[in-house]
């Protein structure tokens, strides 16, 4: 194999991880992908001596650090607010993610919900996340629904919203029972501890 089909390859491969960027759900993987293919690309530009497209796509390498840095320091540009449970907009948002939010909680039925509260969580202003649960006599919320939407699912979303809970919003604990594998991980990471049947995150945890 010559020079010539090595730098080939360099450069379809970079257009590839590109292009399957723009595919992903996650805001925070899109960059990732995107800044490691134009970062390959720069390099293939320069031995090609594609001078205009080697400034492109440096320029989208810093766009992509700014925004990567930008996401990761989203608990200062998250927003969270309460939202009353007969809100038109409220059901509009379960209605609009009903099937991924049944793939993360199947056993929660908006119809049914025994929820007496709910928390929007926002992005930018953009909706990021819907938490719903109910308050027990000892200030715990149980928690019925801890949804975040696929864009958002790596912005930390849990890393405001928990704290807040907990400290503004003055609840003692929160407790989730019966978690899917997939979010008994993620609860494991941000902080939750399993005591018998359920997790729990307190102030001390």
């Amino acid at each position: 194999m010559n020079s010539n089909t090595v730098l080939q390859a360099v450069g379809y491969f970079s257009t590839v991880l590109i292009l399957i960027s723009f595919l992903m759900t996650s805001v925070l993987k899109l960059r990732l992908v995107n800044l490691i293919g134009s970062a390959i690309f720069v390099v293939f530009a320069f031995l090609t001596q594609s001078y205009p497209t080697a400034i492109m796509n440096v320029g989208l390498c810093i766009i992509n650090i700014y925004f990567i840095i930008r996401l990761l320091r989203s608990k200062r540009l998250t927003l969270m607010l309460p939202i009353a449970l007969d809100s038109a907009y409220l059901r509009a948002f379960e209605e609009l993610y009903r099937a991924d939010i049944h793939r993360y909680f199947p056993n929660f039925d908006p119809n049914a919900s025994q929820a007496d509260t709910a928390y929007f969580v926002y992005y930018d202003m953009d909706p990021a996340g819907l938490t719903m649960g109910r308050r027990t006599e000892d200030g715990t919320l149980e928690l019925l629904l801890d949804y975040t939407i696929p864009k958002y699912r790596d912005a930390s979303v849990g890393r405001f919203l928990y704290p807040h809970l907990l400290g503004e919003e003055g609840f003692t604990a929160l407790e989730l029972r019966k978690p899917t594998a997939y979010h008994e991980k993620y609860l494991k990471k941000v902080g939750f501890r399993k005591e018998n049947d359920c997790y729990r995150l307190t102030n001390n945890a």
